[in-house]
């Protein structure tokens, strides 16, 4: 008798019923899983860090052009407020740029203007001035066993060879006059234009977000970032004026030369944080011991300023300012380092404002992960 053999088909997965009136192309693709790597992954970090390191280079290139437009940038997001009230009083947003603006050159020239005497009467008197800081100091640093071996290993210092090095320290900052000059207009330019389209660059980089949500979120941050560099400068400028104040009495009561130089420059350096204090200190300690024949009275000029400061900074300035604008000091010492290696002095004082604004971005996307260290002066 034969047997009679059947073929076995494979089994085939039922296919998923859709519900009554659902189309069959609305049923999900399956899902697709890559698995990445160790390789994979540190390829995208590789393709990061160059980007990263391109951007640096294109930053640390284009200085010339990018530092004075930065600083327009910053400079019209403080005014933004004061913008807003100028349109709302009924003046076009041109006009209100334009006076803007010139308020702000207003300002630029009375203190350069306010600056050329005491700067040429330096000028002039510097061999003197580096005679009489060379006979005040050197007496101290001789005192010390390490500058006495640097003496006998590079020669005695001479007034010629101090001549000298400064001669090409005039050339260098002589050769930048022009340059400065033509960031100066490139600045002032960038900051009428700024000012006069500031609310069509707001609505453009708004509208450039797809979903109502991430608008709303657009729109939150940048009022955040107008009200936080608005307030932060507006109550700083007070502040430290206040300092600069008290230092130019300090100074005329220690004896210093030109006392309202040495406040306006105080004021000046407190925007910096970190640096600007160290500076000061240290030209405080130099003019004292070039006015005052002992060391006690020649520092004295500089504790006061140290003083004064620390004061301020850890009393004053969180009594008004509160927790509000409160950044971590590592962080704004490193973007001062950075700034500063890119972009020199302007990159100094543009370093807070920046992280300002990325601290302020940080804020307004995970408001509940805050830090809340303090704000350095």
């Amino acid at each position: 008798m034969g047997v009679e053999i059947n073929e076995v088909q494979p089994a085939r997965p039922t296919p998923k019923t859709s519900a009554p009136g659902r189309a069959a192309a609305d049923v999900e693709p399956p899902t697709i899983r890559i698995e990445k790597d160790g390789l994979d992954i540190a390829k995208a970090w590789c393709v990061i860090g160059i980007f990263m390191i391109l951007g640096m280079a294109v930053i640390y290139l284009m200085a010339a052009v990018l530092m004075p437009i930065t600083l327009a940038i910053v400079t019209g997001m403080i005014l933004g407020m004061a913008a807003d009230k100028l349109g709302r009083l009924g003046l076009p947003s041109a006009l209100g740029a334009m006076l803007l603006t010139a308020l702000v050159a207003l300002v630029l020239f009375i203190i350069i203007n306010a600056l050329a005497q005491p700067l040429a009467k330096i000028a002039a008197n510097a061999p003197d001035l580096a005679e009489q800081a060379m006979d005040r100091v050197i007496p101290y640093l001789e005192k010390f066993r390490w500058f006495r071996i640097a003496s006998m290993e590079s020669g005695p210092i001479s007034m010629e060879s101090l001549l000298e090095k400064s001669a090409g320290v005039l050339q260098v900052v002589a050769g930048g006059v022009t340059p400065a000059l033509v960031q100066a207009l490139i600045f002032l330019a960038a900051l009428v234009l700024f000012l006069a389209g500031r609310l069509q660059l707001r609505t453009a980089l708004i509208m450039t977000f797809p979903g109502r949500e991430q608008r709303l979120a657009a729109i939150r941050i940048l009022n955040a970032i107008e009200r936080a560099l608005g307030y932060y400068f507006s109550t700083a400028t007070i502040i430290y004026a206040g300092i600069g104040l008290a230092m130019t009495v300090i100074a005329f009561v220690g004896g210093l030369n030109m006392p309202v130089l040495w406040g306006f420059f105080t004021f000046l350096s407190s925007f910096v944080p970190f640096l600007g204090v160290a500076s000061m200190t240290v030209a405080f300690a130099a003019g004292g011991l070039m006015t005052h024949d002992t060391l006690i009275l020649g520092l004295m000029p500089a504790v006061a300023f140290f003083g004064v400061h620390m004061f301020v900074e850890n009393i004053i300035t969180p009594a008004v300012m509160g927790r509000r604008l409160e950044i971590n000091p590592f962080v704004v010492f490193v973007a001062i380092i950075f700034w500063t290696w890119m972009w020199g002095a302007v990159g100094a004082m543009l370093a807070l404002p920046i992280s300002l604004i990325v601290m302020t971005i940080i804020d307004e996307l995970w408001p509940d992960e805050r830090p809340m260290p303090q704000l350095p002066g």
